[in-house]
């Protein structure tokens, strides 16, 4: 660029010439603009605009997908570039049917309570919808949850399920399922809990606002101070405002749910409906590492089947307070994957069945760890 300030404005119109009418016409900006020096900033500009540009490859890089989707669903911190409404339709997945969705549903391990509970609540909900066009009174309904069981038993997973089914039987507009414990909706600070959970909220309006161990917002009397009280107050007046078109699941242990639920009676008044979520059985538990593993294309030896039965009848039988249930089959699968690696990985040379086959051995490491 130091070259072009350099030439005169003769070099300069002569050098552009060749480069077609549009550069030519710089003659004309130069007496329109009143000075050479004008023109000449002008011709450096359109210079680097005719010769940087082209030389850029077109970029083949995806963009990413906006997730809030799956969750976090959820990420406002991507940066995905923006697109238009038309290209965010064109790109985005197709929306799932009522009977897709209870396909899905049917298809999880376990859970047979819940699936029925959650296809007689929709059914209720579908009738109410006939009888409102039918000019018929419905009793009041308050479709907000109260999910109670150990962790790993599911409660997020038939969460999303559910607010995909209310957005395809026209009870939410959006259908998407927020997820958020205490720390995301209290602060440290007087006032601050108020805007923080407000912030929270309405994101969630349209779907579902699903708050995780929800009894943290309600510690037990002389625990100290605590800006819990506060979030739950702004939680049940936008509940309140926005009853039409936000629907909340609190979640947690059954003991202390209770306890939480008892705690403020606009919290007993709408959350009415329970939901239990038992724990797997032994069974279940292999039948959920099984699918993780066909999943991601491993094969087990007879023997490493035999050993994985049987660790899970003892997990099952020997299950605490804090029994993990499917989060401990994940952890488990994991430290198996970790365990095959180390192994493969001193082999001199890696056959298709040494990357997908898990021997006993695998399994009993897996164990320990």
């Amino acid at each position: 660029m130091d070259d072009i300030n350099k030439k005169t404005k003769e070099e300069l119109m002569r050098d552009m010439k060749p480069t077609g009418v549009y550069l030519d016409s710089l003659t004309g900006f130069a007496d329109l603009l009143g000075t050479i020096r004008q023109a000449e900033n002008a011709a450096k500009e359109l210079i680097d605009e005719t010769s940087e540009f082209p030389m850029q490859k077109p970029s083949t890089k995806k963009p990413i997908k906006d997730r809030s989707t799956e969750e976090k669903e959820d990420n406002p911190e991507s940066t995905t570039p923006q697109t238009s409404d038309k290209q965010a339709k064109e790109t985005a997945e197709p929306e799932k049917t009522q009977e897709e969705l209870l396909e899905i549903l049917d298809a999880l391990v376990g859970l047979e309570n819940i699936k029925q509970s959650v296809k007689s609540l929709i059914n209720y909900v579908k009738v109410r919808k006939i009888r409102e066009e039918n000019e018929l009174p419905n009793p009041p309904l308050s479709l907000h949850l109260v999910f109670t069981g150990n962790p790993g038993t599911g409660k997020t997973t038939v969460a999303r399920i559910l607010s995909e089914l209310y957005k395809a039987i026209g009870v939410l507009s959006k259908g998407q399922l927020v997820e958020v414990d205490r720390s995301g909706l209290v602060a440290g600070f007087v006032g601050q809990t108020a805007l923080k959970t407000s912030e929270v909220i309405e994101s969630a309006l349209g779907g579902i606002l699903f708050i995780d161990e929800a009894y943290a917002l309600a510690p037990e009397i002389g625990t100290g101070n605590d800006f819990g009280r506060e979030a739950i107050e702004t939680l049940l007046k936008m509940m309140e405002d926005n009853r039409d078109d936000l629907i909340v699941i609190v979640a947690g242990y059954d003991e202390p749910m209770e306890r939480f639920i008892t705690s403020n009676p606009g919290l007993e008044s709408r959350f009415n409906r329970y939901f239990f979520f038992e724990d797997y059985n032994s069974e279940q538990l292999y039948d959920i590492f099984d699918a993780l593993c066909i999943k991601s294309e491993y094969l087990l030896t007879d023997d490493a089947k035999d050993y994985a039965r049987e660790h899970f009848r003892i997990l099952y039988e020997e299950r605490d307070y804090n029994f993990g249930n499917a989060r401990h089959v994940r952890n488990f699968f994991e430290n198996i994957v970790a365990v095959h690696s180390d192994r493969v990985s001193k082999l001199d040379g890696h056959t298709r069945d040494d990357l997908t086959m898990v021997i006993c051995e695998d399994l009993e490491k897996a164990a320990e760890m």
